[in-house]
């Protein structure tokens, strides 16, 4: 559907290694899927003690993906986004609550009106803590009662993660009406209102 609102600009995305996954002093890093990385970014951004978001791919089988790579499902990317955090302002346990309520946790083909397994929702953990606590904030939601059907987000372990074209980042500060336009048609909110009682 974004395809529409897109004047494909052809930038080479730039590759963040595996190895790089140490944060800046006095922060520390996430990653997230939840659809449409604009709507997670935005969603992320507007978090207390979140410092920095970017958008991009992880998980496929490819080096470098370019945006209509991945989007057409053939690399096995999914659209992700790498949150760095001050772990004296929030912690990964509340940016694990925050994500929940802005995703549909019991889609396991893709998010909202995205389609395909490049928008499944999952948690990508970057060490044995994370995944503790992803693991646990998945089983306290699942054992809340308040989802009717099994939750169909996954936690795996992260692998690469390659940052988005430029004109992807801060697409909701940059592109504020395409942004609202593309979000309020995807039925995001709709959804989310369904689901949660409440919209990002």
């Amino acid at each position: 559907m974004r395809n529409a609102y897109l004047a494909i600009l052809g930038l080479t995305s730039l590759l963040l290694n595996l190895n790089t996954y140490a944060a800046e002093p006095d922060s520390a890093l996430a990653i997230f899927a939840g659809g449409c990385f604009w709507c997670t970014e935005a969603d992320f951004d507007k978090l207390p003690g979140v410092l920095e978001t970017t958008s991009g791919y992880i998980g496929g089988s490819i080096e470098n993906p370019t945006y209509e790579e991945v989007s057409s499902g053939r690399s096995g990317h999914v659209e992700a986004v790498q949150v760095r955090f001050d772990p004296q302002q929030t912690s990964y346990a509340k940016l694990l609550e925050a994500f929940w309520p802005t995703i549909d946790p019991v889609n396991g083909n893709g998010q909202f009106c995205d389609t395909g397994p490049q928008y499944r929702s999952e948690i990508f953990y970057l060490n044995a803590e994370q995944q503790r606590l992803a693991e646990a904030s998945k089983a306290a939601l699942a054992a809340s009662g308040r989802l009717a059907q099994p939750i169909a987000t996954q936690i795996v372990a992260a692998t690469t993660f390659y940052p988005a074209e430029d004109y992807h980042q801060d697409y909701h500060t940059k592109n504020p009406l395409r942004y609202s336009y593309y979000r309020h048609g995807c039925g995001r909110d709709q959804r989310l209102q369904q689901l949660w009682g409440t919209s990002k």
